[in-house]
């Protein structure tokens, strides 16, 4: 698993431009098909939105792509390398990383102590005794850097559980960076957020743009067309549009679908 992540991070974004793709992913629940044919690519060096209604397919789409869930037909690819049927542990070892809806923090732990966590889930084994110091020490540099990255530091000895709600979403994405993923799928990061907090992280979105591939699952669509390369809309599991942020913005289809229902309230 170590060389999987080392194979895909000695790559800079600008010697590579394929990041994460879904090739014709379909996943059936019984009678039900929650993500029907779906094929998105996200290219290191740009954030690709996925919007949509609840219930279009969303975060069933990152599920597979993170490997939480199998899918019923289809394919995912890293860097052009298959990774399909891949554990949800592979992925995560060879550059994939993810946030979730709702808050997954350690809340009696300090911030720092979150992020040297999600440093250390990433070690390909247990440690054994004579390790432990080395290895904690790597953990502890790579939760430094997240937290610096983040504009969390200064709150590193904080309990995790006294954070703001945006405050602890960016712990999220912190937690995610110190697994030091090359892809990022960020389910509804700014969902609960103020102005002021979701100016933050578009500002960090914007910072992590240049060396990661983004997927961004989002509902709010002034942060979605100011920040987005490409957005993909999704109905009912299906794609209807994906385009640039500015021919996507202007679909009709996409405005009678989604964004016209967004507007009328």
């Amino acid at each position: 698993m170590s060389e999987d992540k080392n194979s895909s991070s000695s790559a800079a974004a600008g010697e590579r431009r394929d990041g994460l793709q879904a090739v014709g992913l379909t996943k059936r629940f019984g009678g039900l098909v929650a993500v029907r044919d779906v094929s998105v690519s996200v290219d290191m060096g740009t954030v690709h939105s996925v919007i949509g209604t609840n219930g279009a397919g969303k975060s069933t789409l990152i599920n597979l792509l993170c490997g939480e869930l199998t899918p019923t037909s289809g394919d995912v690819k890293l860097h052009g390398q298959s990774v399909g049927n891949w554990p949800q542990r592979r992925r995560a070892c060879a550059g994939i990383g993810r946030t979730y809806q709702r808050n997954n923090v350690f809340a009696p732990l300090t911030v720092r102590e979150n992020c040297r966590l999600a440093a250390q889930a990433h070690e390909p084994r247990a440690w054994r005794v004579h390790e432990a110091a080395s290895r904690c020490a790597v953990s502890n540099e790579r939760a430094s850097e997240a937290l610096e990255r983040t504009g969390l530091t200064q709150y590193a000895q904080r309990l995790a559980g006294t954070l703001s709600h945006g405050q602890k979403r960016q712990l999220e994405i912190a937690m995610c960076l110190a697994g030091r993923p090359d892809v990022l799928l960020l389910d509804e990061p700014l969902a609960g957020m103020g102005p002021e907090e979701t100016s933050r992280v578009l500002d960090l979105l914007n910072e992590l743009r240049p060396t990661h591939a983004i997927l961004l699952v989002e509902h709010d669509m002034d942060a979605v067309f100011a920040i987005s390369d490409r957005v993909t809309v999704m109905v009912d599991g299906a794609v209807i549009a994906s385009d640039t942020a500015a021919a996507v913005k202007e679909d009709r289809a996409v405005q009678h679908a989604y964004l016209g229902a967004v507007d009328a309230h």
